[in-house]
């Protein structure tokens, strides 16, 4: 199992910035990759940004060059995940959420955060 917590959303102007954090615990010695998604309501999870356990970075088009996303592994009993985003605009708001797949004996598994609202204004 996976805990996930997440921070650092908000309300911000366009063009401004935002970081979110999502802090991971517990079987973290099984995840695989970590990234950020976001819904916004009655649409799709949608993949925003992934990076693997060697490092290999995914991004969805609409925020390639604007978001960068960034792991640091604090100890043994807890990874950091981070989404950096610049340049924000109006249709980046929805709620965002942290994920982390893990790989074990037992296959594939996917573990969500709560969701954290990000907000921008025109």
């Amino acid at each position: 199992q996976v805990q996930l917590v997440e921070s650092g959303g908000g309300l911000v102007q366009a063009g401004g910035s935002l970081r979110l954090s999502c802090a991971a615990s517990g079987s973290i010695f099984n995840i695989n990759a970590m990234g950020w998604y976001r819904q916004a309501p009655g649409k799709p999870r949608e993949l925003v940004a992934t990076m693997t356990s060697t490092g290999r970075t995914n991004y969805a088009d609409s925020v390639k060059g604007r978001f960068t996303i960034s792991t640091i592994s604090r100890d043994n009993a807890k990874t950091m995940v981070y989404l950096q985003m610049n340049s924000l605009k109006p249709e980046d708001t929805t709620i965002y959420y942290c994920n982390a797949r893990t790989l074990s004996t037992l296959g594939l598994a996917d573990y969500w955060g709560q969701g954290t609202q990000v907000t921008v204004s025109s």
